[in-house]
């Protein structure tokens, strides 16, 4: 944005300054005359009362007080106005020296380097506050940053999968033009889904980051039955058993983007479960201004490292990633994305008999 140019901070402080310490040497000034040159009385001489020959003595008069007074009080005046203006432009200075700081981080910031904090010494203060506040965004900015690089990154080498094997297939295909091709079709589907689930979750992604979603009132305990009986058929087939339980469970958030983070926590508990079955429970209970979805699943032990990973893009919990339904390793950053845009949090914690424990908190 350009702005004509205008006095600095500085300046208008130094005036400031040097304007309040004239008026209130006016003000001194203003006292001294009203409470004691005006009872000064104008004669010049008085006589020895009774003693007429006696010649009266000479006394100074309001007149002679004042021209006397006037020239001091010029120069006082133009001492404090010297001294305001110097006296302010220091103090001024001193003053605004944070601010200089602040500033020159700034710039810094908006040149690209995120890394450069302030770290302004000395007790609190506005301009410390205000430093401090900007060294906790400029953090919290350059993890954001350093999260969608890594992000872009690990969706880039994602995406580039599916449509390498796509051209190896058809570069298959052309060079030998008797193969199967209903295998190939076949083949080139499910490489295509995946490309399509990868890409409508990176979407669903950048959605819930931006929060751009209308807010209503949900119950959790509806979605968690809704999405168990989506995924109930694909549950028998891997032989799991779900269980779901829960009260109502009141909370303000978009009913599209809770009931996905539902159902990817369901999903999720399905695949990484055990081999030959295993158990899925789902549970919401509302407490004190605040509503909590779990869900629990059996499965492999996973170490507290690996798990505090798995919320990250393109993490998975077990090494089953080219199974059937094996997702594309955003469900849980979809489900923390989700929670963090309503205002909740995301605890991941792995169970004593292996398997994960899953909970949601959502403001009630």
């Amino acid at each position: 944005m350009t702005r004509d140019p205008g006095p600095s901070v500085r300046l208008k402080l130094t005036l400031s300054y040097a304007a309040f310490l004239m008026v209130a040497g006016v003000l001194l000034l203003a006292v001294v005359w009203v409470f004691l040159l005006r009872y000064v009385p104008d004669g010049q001489s008085q006589g020895v009362p009774g003693l007429p020959g006696i010649p009266s003595r000479w006394s100074p008069s309001r007149d002679d007080l004042v021209r006397a007074f006037v020239p001091k009080v010029s120069w006082a005046l133009a001492f404090l106005l010297l001294f305001g203006l110097a006296g302010g432009w220091v103090l001024a200075g001193r003053m605004l020296a944070p601010l200089g700081r602040i500033t020159d981080a700034t710039r810094v910031a908006a040149s690209g380097s995120l890394s450069h904090r302030i770290r302004l010494p000395g007790r609190a203060d506005e301009f410390r506050e205000l430093a401090d506040a900007f060294d906790a965004m400029l953090e919290r900015l350059e993890a954001h940053v350093a999260e969608q690089r890594r992000f872009a990154a690990n969706a880039s080498h994602e995406l580039r999968t599916p449509l390498a094997t796509t051209q190896a297939l058809l570069e298959v295909a052309r060079s030998d033009p008797g193969r199967d091709q209903v295998e190939l079709i076949e083949r080139l589907h499910a490489v295509n889904a995946r490309a399509i689930d990868l890409t409508e979750a990176l979407l669903l992604l950048s959605r819930a980051d931006q929060r751009s979603f209308t807010r209503e009132r949900v119950d959790l305990s509806l979605l968690a039955e809704e999405a168990t009986e989506t995924l109930l058929p694909f549950a028998e087939r891997r032989g799991v058993t779900l269980e779901t339980s829960g009260d109502i469970t009141p909370t303000v958030g978009s009913r599209a983007l809770l009931l996905q983070l539902t159902t990817n926590l369901v999903h999720n508990a399905i695949v990484h479960n055990l081999p030959g079955g295993g158990s899925v429970w789902v549970s919401a209970a509302a407490g004190p201004g605040s509503v909590v979805l779990t869900v629990e699943n059996t499965g492999e032990s996973l170490a507290p490292g690996r798990v505090s990973t798995l919320t990250e893009p393109f993490q998975r919990g077990t090494e089953r990633v080219h199974s059937d339904h094996a997702g594309v390793g955003l469900g849980l950053a979809i489900v923390q994305s989700i929670a963090r845009a309503h205002d909740g949090t995301l605890t991941v914690t792995p169970r004593p008999g292996g398997g994960l424990r899953v909970a949601v908190h959502l403001p009630g």
